[in-house]
C-alpha cells in the first residue's frame, strides 16, 4: 500500500519487468530488480510530446507502465520503483537532483531529476532507473571518490557545492572521460516536491521534453536510444550504429522493434506527428 492508499499490484509489476526472483529486502534483490526494471521499462517522453498531463499518483503510474506496457521519465519510473521497494520492506529516501548531463559548467540547472537512496546492512545505495540514454542498470554504493561498477559503465560520486549547500555529483565513465550526470543534496523530497518539478518539466516550453523526442533502454550488451530522429545502438565496447528515421511511421516502427512501445494510430497522430512536423520545420530553417 502506498502513502496515498493505492494498492500496488506487485505480481503484475514483476510480470511487467520479467522478474521471478526473491522478494526479500536484500542487496541481492535490489540489484536484480534494478537490472530487470532498467532493461524492461524504457525511458520515454511520449506523453509530454502528446500534450497530455504526466500524472504521478500511483494508480496512474501503474496503469501506464504496468497496465499499458509504456515507459516514462524519472518521476514516473523512479516513483514506481521506490513504491515497489517500500512495499517489499526496503528503507527508501527519495531525492531530487540538478541535471548536469551535457550542461556547460557555467549553466545553472533546476531541480528536475528524481532518484532514491536505499539503506541496507551493507550501507546506502543509490538506485536510479530513470535517466534517459545512460540509465543505471544497477544500484551503486553511496561512497565518494571510488570507482563504482555497474553492469554497464562505471560511476562515481564526488563532493560538490550544490547551490551553496554541501552535496554530491554523480558521474559516469564514458570511454576515458568522467562525465557529470547530476548534482544533489541529501535533503529528502516527497510527492509535493516532485509534483512541482514534474509540472515544470512536462509543460515549460524550454523543457527538453517539450522540444525533443527522447527514448532510451539498455539491453544486456548495449544501449539503445532515439534522440529526435536518430536511432543509435551503442555496444558496451563503445562502438555505435546510428540510423536516421525519416517519417512518423519509421519512428513508430523503431519504437516497437527496439523499445517494445506499440502506439495506436491515434497515439501516433497525437504524440509523433506534431513533433515530427515541427522538427522538420526546424531543420529546414537551419539550412
Amino acid at each position: 500500500m502506498t502513502p496515498n492508499g493505492t494498492q500496488l499490484d506487485l505480481d503484475a509489476y514483476f510480470k511487467r519487468i520479467g522478474y521471478s526472483g526473491s522478494r526479500t529486502p536484500t542487496l541481492e534483490t535490489l540489484r536484480a530488480l534494478h537490472f530487470s526494471h532498467a532493461l524492461a521499462v524504457p525511458f520515454e517522453n511520449l506523453t509530454v510530446l502528446g500534450g497530455d498531463p504526466v500524472l504521478l499518483d500511483m494508480a496512474s503510474v501503474q496503469a501506464k507502465i504496468v497496465g499499458k506496457n509504456r515507459g516514462g521519465y524519472c518521476f514516473e519510473v523512479n516513483g514506481l520503483f521506490a513504491a515497489v521497494l517500500r512495499a517489499l520492506g526496503f528503507s527508501v529516501t527519495t531525492l531530487i537532483g540538478r541535471v548536469r548531463w551535457k550542461a556547460p559548467e557555467e549553466t545553472e540547472t533546476n531541480r528536475s531529476h528524481m532518484m532514491s537512496l536505499v539503506d541496507l546492512p551493507e550501507g546506502r545505495f543509490l538506485a536510479d532507473i530513470g535517466f534517459g540514454g545512460i540509465t543505471m542498470t544497477g544500484p551503486v554504493p553511496f561512497v565518494t571518490d571510488e570507482v563504482l561498477e555497474t553492469p554497464h559503465e562505471p560511476r562515481r560520486f564526488l563532493a560538490r557545492d550544490v547551490q551553496g549547500s554541501a552535496g554530491f555529483e554523480l558521474q559516469a565513465l564514458l570511454g576515458d572521460t568522467w562525465a557529470p550526470v547530476y548534482r544533489f543534496t541529501l535533503e529528502p523530497n516527497g510527492p509535493v516536491d516532485y509534483e512541482q518539478a514534474n509540472w515544470h518539466t512536462s509543460t515549460h516550453p524550454a523543457s527538453i521534453f517539450k522540444q525533443f523526442l527522447i527514448v532510451g533502454r539498455p539491453t544486456a550488451t548495449a544501449r539503445k536510444t532515439i534522440f529526435n530522429t536518430s536511432l543509435t545502438i551503442r555496444g558496451l565496447d563503445g562502438k555505435a550504429e546510428t540510423r536516421e528515421l525519416g517519417s512518423v511511421d519509421e519512428i513508430a516502427a523503431a519504437l516497437a522493434e527496439h523499445f517494445d512501445l506499440h502506439l495506436s494510430e491515434d497515439e501516433k497522430a497525437r504524440m509523433l506527428a506534431p513533433y515530427f512536423k515541427s522538427w522538420q520545420a526546424m531543420q529546414a530553417n537551419a539550412t
